[in-house]
């Protein structure tokens, strides 16, 4: 019998994440007490989230060993990418007060698109113009969270 060999690492190495996750989503809600079904506690959805997580991540590195499975290698990360994605949040959560909504989605969506290679300025314009008009929608608008929509010197 031959043992289990990794076809797919880039399936394998996303179950893994997901796996990894829903651990830490688990082990964190067992802080809370869970209640039933009919009666749910504040750990009852996040343990079962979890549990949906983990079910999908082993799904998905079953999927990777399968002698049927499509060769696939883990790619070298694109840590300039990750850096421009990493750098938008920050910013996005450092500008939210001073610039509203508006001004720090669109810096974080411009700054973010500098992570593509396929990056232009067109579509990125154009990309904020829609993230923002949606994010408006729902977020102000539909849910009426209280978000800073413009800048503070206009409010």
């Amino acid at each position: 019998m031959k043992g289990l060999a990794i076809r797919n690492q880039r399936a394998f190495a996303s179950g893994a994440l997901f796996l990894v996750f829903a651990v830490f989503f688990f082990v964190t809600a067992l802080q809370y007490p869970a209640g039933t079904a009919a009666k749910m506690g504040p750990g009852y959805f996040p343990r079962l989230l979890a549990i949906v997580l983990a079910a999908i991540g082993l799904v998905v590195i079953l999927s990777a060993v399968k002698p049927a499975a499509e060769v696939q290698a883990l790619r070298q990360w694109d840590l300039k990418g990750l850096a421009w994605i990493t750098g938008s949040v920050i910013l996005f959560g450092a500008l939210l007060f001073p610039l509203g909504l508006v001004g720090a989605l669109f810096v974080l969506i411009m700054v973010s698109s500098r992570a593509s290679p396929e990056f232009t300025w067109t579509g990125a314009l154009a990309n904020a113009a829609v993230l923002i008009v949606l994010c408006l929608a729902v977020f102000v608008y539909g849910l009426g969270l209280p978000l800073p929509v413009w800048p503070s010197l206009l409010n």
